[in-house]
């Protein structure tokens, strides 16, 4: 049986990493002594390396169960430029692909096979599958079977069966967001006895925590991304339509900005995905479609351009920025039609009474995010049931949020709605706090009311985030049966009639708009190097370009600047930098050795 200093060492000549990255090691350890492990670990931890190093330390065939083609075909790229045997059986393969992980998996010679769970079913593949005696089955993005997690698939819950038929096979699923109730439906549908359980911190430091409610959203989106051009990165928006327009808007200004959505000719989709894949400095407006297995080191940024489904889909999203270990920075611009159109598709969804009442509660936890009047990496945290010191590295670190005593402001709001017989929404009952007497207000003789203007202290915006924070907190609630019409609850009630206070956020609603955000960078080099990255990328474009495959294949961001710093002289040199295997020192060594001579 392989021990875990063999695995070490093909950690360092293979993969070109010195050691392993927190909680790697005893995820391995147990797969290598054969257990069957359920492992939840944040994105960009390195759950790959727990099913590939065993692979390629202990030998024999790993079964990959991955539910996107281009994940497939991004990590078998990669494994195959670290002198990996691996292929994928997908509806993208050519005659010749398809051929030759066949022929693998007859000499025995193929370590890894990416597989589609609804191919993993079909025709007699199983049946070939298990002739070829595979050692370890691996489910890629496990939440996918559970009705629990963020992101259900139905073909999933046929893999229990499939394990058997592989003749249970050792078997490890790994994700990066299932909660204590999604872990035990996972645990139920895919093994038959209890697996090892790992589940490690969801922090990931290295990201920039941000959130704004939306005042002047297009001038916000465009702040953001004028501070990380050059960058690649992800804008998630709520409509196909958004994504198209954006796109459009930011390449006329200069950006290399795409458009991806499910709609989209298939040939488009697939070009507009491989770009942002292959090549540097690429912004992708997308609809939740785009991400799920995106494994795209060198993301330095994810902003939401509307509101996410919930945490769960928040911390998926962001977190496929910062992947290689530098900073990441992640903003999400949110409002009160974002929240109505999450509530209507949880009530009109089809979904079951006890998933609504799910989808609520999340849904609900990420309103709290929003509004947080505390550091946002605390409040994200002990949604996933961790206890976290402040993160000095969000929005409400660096700028702070005073909270003051809002009772009486709370009172004032909850009793315009109270008084307009909980018919209205917030611009309505805006309205009458301001005393704005609008057409509408009039036809209901609301500017008679004792509590018309008596919120004309504050502007019409700082209402609007007293409204949203109220909702947060569970005060009122928001009836989207009756165009959104705000009702007390209990708790509301017992605010207003005294027997309760509450401490609100007097700025949510008022971010320093028109005021430039500086860019989070990745972790900037000395001057004295930053030419010399500048040219390493530039060679690694080129040979990414003359072989197809995405830059990240031939070396990582973090790979070039310990370059640029480091300035090897030999091989020997090369072998100490970060990413550098043998296969990859083989193969580029000396070209990038030459290019650092050239810069002294």
């Amino acid at each position: 049986m392989a021990d875990l200093a063999a695995a070490r060492g093909v950690l360092k000549s293979v993969f070109g990493f010195a050691d392993f990255r927190p909680g790697q090691d005893e995820i391995i350890a147990a797969v290598l002594t054969g257990e069957d492990v359920l492992a939840v670990t944040p994105t960009g931890s390195g759950k790959s390396l727990c099913y590939q190093l065993p692979s390629v330390t202990r030998g024999g065939l790993t079964i990959v169960v991955s539910p996107l083609i281009a994940l497939m075909r991004d990590q078998v790229r990669q494994m195959q430029a670290l002198g990996v045997a691996a292929a994928s059986l997908n509806s993208s393969n050519t005659a010749e692909e398809t051929a030759m992980a066949f022929g693998g998996l007859r000499d025995g010679s193929l370590r890894l096979l990416y597989v589609a769970p609804e191919r993993l079913a079909r025709g007699d593949l199983v049946d070939r599958l298990r002739d070829a005696q595979p050692r370890l089955l691996a489910i890629d993005e496990a939440h996918c079977i559970s009705q629990w997690g963020h992101d259900f698939r139905p073909e999933y819950l046929m893999l229990r069966e499939m394990r058997a038929r592989l003749g249970d096979v050792q078997c490890i699923a790994l994700t990066a967001t299932a909660d204590a109730m999604t872990r035990a439906d996972i645990a139920s549908k895919l093994f038959s006895a209890a697996p090892r359980v790992f589940v490690r911190s969801f922090d990931r430091p290295n990201l920039r925590l941000a959130m704004q409610p939306k005042v002047a959203a297009a001038r916000q989106l465009r702040d953001f991304l004028d501070a990380h051009r050059g960058d690649s990165g992800i804008v998630y928006c709520s409509s196909r339509k958004k994504t198209e327009s954006h796109a459009a808007t930011f390449a006329a200004q200069g950006f290399k900005a795409l458009p991806y959505h499910a709609g989209l000719d298939t040939p488009v989709r697939n070009a507009n995905q491989d770009k942002f894949l292959n090549e540097d400095g690429v912004v992708v407006f997308a609809t939740t479609a785009f991400g799920m297995g995106i494994d795209k080191p060198d993301v330095r940024f994810v902003c939401h351009a509307d509101l996410p489904a919930n945490v769960e889909s928040y911390y998926q999203e962001i977190g496929r920025a910062g992947r290689d270990g530098l900073p990441g920075d992640t903003l999400t611009l949110y409002g009160l039609d974002d929240m109505r159109l999450r509530h209507m598709q949880i009530e009109e969804g089809g979904l079951s009474g006890d998933r609504k009442r799910v989808e609520r509660q999340r849904f609900n936890a990420l309103i709290a995010l929003c509004e947080a009047p505390r550091c946002r990496r605390q409040t994200l945290l002990a949604y996933f049931g961790e206890k976290a010191e402040r993160c000095n590295n969000c929005d409400l670190c660096a700028a702070g949020a005073p909270v003051v005593d809002g009772t009486i402001d709370a009172q004032k709001a909850m009793s315009a709605i109270l008084r307009t017989g909980e018919r209205f929404g917030t611009e309505h009952v805006v309205c009458i706090l301001v005393g704005d007497e609008t057409e509408n207000v009039r036809k209901f003789d609301h500017h008679h009311l004792p509590t018309f203007g008596v919120g004309r202290d504050k502007p019409a915006n700082t209402w609007r985030s007293i409204i949203r924070q109220l909702y947060a907190l569970g005060l009122i609630s928001l009836d989207i049966m009756e165009h959104g019409r705000w009702v007390l609850t209990e708790a509301g009630n017992e605010v207003l009639r005294g027997r309760a206070r509450v401490e609100l956020r007097e700025d949510v609603l008022q971010p320093a708009i028109g005021r430039k955000r500086r860019a989070v960078a990745a972790k900037p080099l000395p001057a004295k190097d930053s030419g010399l990255f500048v040219a390493l990328k530039n060679l690694r474009s080129r040979l990414a370009a003359a072989q197809g495959v995405p830059t990240y294949v031939v070396f990582q961001d973090r790979t070039l600047m310990e370059m640029a710093a480091a300035r090897p002289a030999t091989r020997d040199d090369m072998r100490g930098i970060y990413g550098v295997g043998e296969a990859k020192l083989t193969k580029y060594g000396d070209t990038f050795l030459a290019a650092i001579r050239e810069a002294e």
